[in-house]
C-alpha cells in the first residue's frame, strides 16, 4: 500500500515561504511516503451559506484569511526541491480552470518533474466561490467531465480536433506533452455517486473525500460498487482505478483503510513545529506503519 500526506493547512504553517513548504516536502520524501497532496481554492469567502460536506456543522476548518497558494505554482516549487516524491492535487477544482491552458500547465510542469504529477480533481462546494468567479454553479459537474476530455484530447492527440458542448475546435497543436505515457493520472474526488460515477468512467483513481471526518465501511462500499459498475458497463476493468483514502489520526484508521482494500492512505499531516514535533511525529509513523506495512 502506498502511503501520502496532505500539505499543512494554512492555520499549521506559513504556506506563503517558498523554504517552509520545501523543508515540509522533502522531510516527508526522506521518511518514505510516496505523494504529497495540496489543496485548493481560487479564493475563499469571509461569508457563505454553502454547506461544507465533511464537517457535521458545515463550516470548513480553513481560514478565510490564510495564505492558499496556488497549488500548480506551489508544486513547482516542490517539484525542485524533491526528487522521488509524488505531487498531486487534492483537490483542483476543475471547472473552475480553464482546460486548454491548465493542460499546457500540467502537461510543462509534469515534464520538468519527470512524471511524479498526479491531477485529483473535484467539482467545488462553495457556490459563493464559483458565482464571484462569474461560473454557473448548477452545471460545473457537466464542465468538468467535458474539462476532463479536452485535456485527454490534448495531450495524447499531437494535433487535436474536439467537439463539445463547451469547447469546440480542430487542428490545434499543444506541446509539450506530459511525461508520463497518456497524460497525467487523474484522480476523481468527491462523496457522491456523481464522483464515483466519473472515477468509474473518466478517472484513474478514486478518492472518496467523505473519509477525513471518519471513515464509514457502508458507505465506502457504496461508492466503490457504484464506480465498479459504471467502469464495468463501460468497458473499464474497476481494478484499475486505484483507490485512495484519507486516514485522520485516530487509532485504527490506517489499518481500516487497508482492510477496504485502499491502495493509498493520505495522512492528515501532524500539527505542531516543523523544528521539533512534526518531524517526531512523523518519524514515528514513518517506522510504525510506512515500514511496518511495506
Amino acid at each position: 500500500m502506498k502511503f501520502g500526506i496532505r500539505m499543512p493547512v494554512p492555520q499549521m504553517g506559513p504556506l506563503d515561504d517558498g523554504a517552509y513548504v520545501a523543508r515540509f516536502a522533502k522531510l516527508v520524501e526522506d521518511l518514505g511516503f510516496e505523494s504529497v497532496w495540496t489543496i485548493d481554492h481560487a479564493l475563499m469567502n469571509v461569508e457563505y451559506d454553502s454547506r461544507y460536506p465533511y464537517k457535521e456543522n458545515g463550516r470548513t476548518p480553513l481560514p478565510a484569511v490564510g495564505a492558499m497558494p496556488d497549488p500548480l505554482i506551489l508544486m513547482t516549487h516542490l517539484a525542485a526541491h524533491t526528487s522521488t516524491i509524488r505531487l498531486a492535487t487534492g483537490m483542483l477544482i476543475l471547472p473552475q480552470r480553464h482546460p486548454m491552458i491548465l493542460a499546457k500547465m500540467l502537461a510543462t510542469l509534469d515534464r520538468y518533474a519527470q512524471g511524479r504529477v498526479t491531477l485529483g480533481i473535484g467539482v467545488g462546494w462553495v457556490r459563493e466561490e464559483v458565482e464571484a468567479l462569474a461560473q454557473n454553479f448548477r452545471d460545473r459537474g457537466r464542465r468538468c467531465d467535458e474539462y476532463i476530455d479536452v485535456m485527454r484530447a490534448l495531450w495524447t492527440t499531437e494535433v487535436t480536433e474536439f467537439h463539445g458542448a463547451y469547447f469546440d475546435f480542430e487542428r490545434i497543436v499543444s506541446n509539450p506533452k506530459p511525461y508520463q505515457d497518456g497524460g497525467v493520472p487523474l484522480v476523481v474526488g468527491g462523496h457522491t455517486d456523481a464522483a464515483a460515477r466519473r472515477a468509474g468512467l473518466r478517472g484513474n483513481g478514486f478518492y472518496p473525500h467523505w473519509t477525513i471526518a471518519g471513515p464509514d465501511p457502508d458507505e465506502y462500499r457504496r461508492l466503490r460498487d457504484v464506480m465498479h459498475d459504471t467502469a464495468t458497463d463501460a468497458g473499464r476493468n474497476p481494478a484499475d482505478i486505484e483507490v485512495t483514502l484519507t486516514a485522520n489520526r485516530r487509532p485504527g484508521t490506517v489499518e481500516l483503510c487497508a482492510e477496504l482494500g485502499a491502495d493509498r492512505v493520505v495522512l492528515l499531516p501532524p500539527s505542531g513545529d516543523l523544528d521539533d514535533e512534526v518531524p517526531r511525529r512523523l518519524e514515528k509513523f514513518s517506522k510504525d506503519v510506512i515500514q511496518a506495512m511495506s
